[in-house]
């Protein structure tokens, strides 16, 4: 199907859902409807971005809304405020609607175990300004946080999925259901020989504490955490690119070290090319035993470089996946930072998309969680959850709207999807209309291929009526806490209706799960400052 005819239809569809509800997206939102899978989803949709916000908006359901099926949208978005971030350049993001399971019972996509979103959102807030709702991605706000996830048994596979529905706290006659993967862990000592190509960008914008100071200390800690035998190369752009450091084990840290407090910032931002430098250096290392990444780290102010355009560079990405080189982009520094593009080129290189906003933050991207950057346990990682039709009526997925695949494609192998790392999470949530009756609420199907093969292999895990809870305080904290953070960005988005009985069930479901966790306790605190900031649109809904 062509792209024009695909914003023709698109564009028909919602006018159509505008007139009184005469067409309802029960089945397959729009994406499933064009059999879009990952691998064209991983930028800007072009078939959203002719149709206009509000009247994507008013085809979808909201977050809460009670009128199980109706046709009006009674939901409320949120006003923009004046310390607002500005518009992204992409498309805005749509937001998944409810499904009827009597017209499609399968929900399926892509992996995703990126946090950018939620770490600049914690930097907007805490520098009084909301993040726009097109950077709001509710899977990376859940996933940022650790749940507690039983490993996989041994030789069963590699990831363990487990389940949990209790009623929601914003609807009546809704549960919210917790799908969450966890994968099997590997040890230090065990991990397969890794060169790793920094790409630093020293371009004259990233001057300063929480750019280029941030971004040598980050790089530091990675390389403590490597064993000795591991290789390091460094590699800057800005006017032109540079091979500050070639290939080097290790455990010659003095050498390295040096190289990162050599680096200074200043002219301007050829990314295109420097990927290319870099990518040269990560591919002469490459090999099915042993991990060759390159790690992007900038403040995303850039040009593209000589004869570049983001497709032209995406192509050039996608050539070296082929070649075994992974990609992670690692954000620094705001106002120009191009989210967006990053996590689009982490997407394409089959890799992670982090921001780092505060020497805490990179020592738990650089030093807690570099395992699970570094050693990749299964490739094209797709889920697809299957509704019991006798015992849901609907359901909605909150985020992953950018990693949706098509139900079809699940067992096509060679559709791209995500990838999970050593010990990484993977978490979603869903809203259900439940009708009380069936033995059987979801089968969870994982499907994954080992790092170099080209077939995959696939687990089945299953939810019970029975283990659904009664009341939501029989719940996890795990479930509540996650239910708290989804409901925050759905609000952000203008998905959750921005009023104070709204705010204050979601600070009261955080508050009653943090258990001391310091990044629980942290969100509360970030709830706080966000209510200062929606203050008078609180105010506002209250009267």
């Amino acid at each position: 199907m062509s792209k024009r005819l695909t914003r023709i239809l698109t564009t028909l569809f919602v006018t159509l859902a505008l007139l009184g509800g005469v067409v309802t997206l029960y089945g397959d939102n729009i994406r499933k409807l064009f059999g879009a899978s990952s691998s064209s989803l991983s930028g800007n949709d072009e078939a959203y971005a002719e149709v206009p916000e509000h009247l994507r908006r008013k085809s979808m359901k909201s977050f809460g809304n009670n009128d199980a099926y109706g046709d009006s949208d009674t939901g409320q978005r949120a006003s923009v405020p004046v310390a607002q971030a500005p518009a992204p350049s992409g498309a805005p993001q749509a937001i998944n609607p409810r499904t009827d399971v009597r017209e499609d019972a399968f929900s399926t996509f892509a992996v995703d175990v990126d946090t950018a979103s939620y770490t600049q959102f914690r930097r907007s807030v805490t520098e009084h300004q909301l993040p726009h709702p097109s950077n709001v991605r509710v899977e990376e706000w859940v996933n940022y946080f650790r749940y507690a996830i039983p490993a996989p048994p041994p030789g069963q596979g590699p990831f363990h999925v487990a389940m949990e529905a209790a009623p929601s706290p914003f609807a009546d006659r809704q549960h919210l259901l917790k799908v969450s993967l966890q994968g099997r862990h590997v040890a230090k000592a065990e991990r397969k020989p890794t060169h790793l190509v920094f790409l630093v960008d020293t371009s004259g914008s990233m001057q300063g504490p929480d750019r280029l100071a941030l971004v040598q200390k980050s790089v530091k800690l990675a390389v403590e955490g490597l064993n000795p035998n591991d290789t390091v190369a460094i590699t800057t752009y800005a006017g032109g690119v540079s091979t500050v450091l070639e290939p080097t084990p290790a455990k010659e840290r003095k050498r390295i070290n040096a190289a990162i407090d050599s680096l200074s910032a200043g002219g301007g931002t050829a990314m295109g090319d420097g990927l290319e430098l870099a990518y040269q250096q990560a591919v002469r290392m490459a090999g099915s035993q042993r991990v060759s990444r390159v790690i992007v780290l900038t403040d995303g102010d850039t040009n593209l470089g000589r004869n570049q355009t983001v497709e032209t560079m995406l192509g050039s990405i996608r050539r070296y996946v082929k070649e075994g080189v992974t990609l992670s982009t690692i954000g620094f520094g705001m106002g120009n930072y191009r989210d967006e593009l990053m996590e689009r080129l982490a997407n394409q290189g089959n890799g992670n998309c982090y921001y780092i906003d505060s020497e805490r933050e990179a020592q738990r991207v650089f030093r807690d969680q570099l395992g699970g950057t570094l050693e990749v346990i299964a490739q094209d990682v797709k889920i697809q959850v299957e509704f019991d039709r006798t015992a849901v009526r609907a359901y909605r997925l909150l985020g992953y709207e950018n990693r949706a695949i098509a139900d079809a494609d699940f067992r096509k192998d060679d559709v791209d999807a995500g990838e999970v790392g050593a010990g990484h999470t993977v978490t979603a949530l869903y809203e259900l209309d439940l009708t009380g009756e069936g033995d059987t609420v979801a089968t969870v199907r994982v499907r994954a291929k080992k790092p170099g093969d080209s077939e995959a292999a696939e687990q089945r895990f299953v939810l019970n009526r029975a283990q659904v809870k009664g009341s939501l305080d029989r719940a996890s904290d795990d479930l509540r806490f996650a239910a708290a953070v989804a409901s925050t960005a759905d609000l952000l988005r203008g998905t959750l209706a921005t009023d104070e009985r709204n705010f204050s069930r979601i600070h009261s479901l955080a508050a009653d799960a943090t258990h001391g966790q310091e990044d629980r306790v942290e969100f509360l605190t970030l709830l706080g400052k966000l209510r200062q900031i929606l203050a008078p649109r609180l105010a506002s809904s209250s009267r």
